[in-house]
């Protein structure tokens, strides 16, 4: 399964009553509207997320994580884990400090968003 399906599964885990409106995953993950609506069609054949109408309004969709995700996820939490350990414990100090100031700027909204993406708020 893919980074961006982990995101989407953890997202989910993480959530109030694992569960999330399209938009709000789409925000989290920092997937595109259309993107996260692919990502969850397929999580969904998979029987690893399920989609459930908003009870408030009976317009909306959230993204509900299933028992079946849970586990996949647990699987795969391991694996993730260690991958991020490898590449950022053998890191440099300079390149560390490099992606701390990349992503200080990042959170500061320094970078634009690419052509026809709404800004991050």
């Amino acid at each position: 399964s893919s980074l961006a399906a982990y995101d989407v599964l953890e997202a989910l885990s993480e959530a109030p009553e694992r569960r999330l409106r399209m938009t709000e995953l789409a925000d989290v993950v920092l997937l595109s509207r259309s993107g996260v609506t692919r990502l969850v069609d397929r999580l969904e054949r998979l029987g690893l997320v399920k989609r459930v109408r908003v009870d408030s309004d009976g317009r909306g969709v959230q993204a509900v994580i299933t028992e079946r995700g849970e586990a996949r996820l647990r699987m795969a939490s391991p694996t993730h884990r260690n991958g991020i350990a490898r590449y950022f414990l053998s890191a440099t100090a300079g390149e560390l400090e490099t992606l701390v100031r990349a992503c200080e700027r990042l959170a500061d909204g320094g970078v634009p968003s690419p052509p026809g993406q709404r800004a991050q708020a």
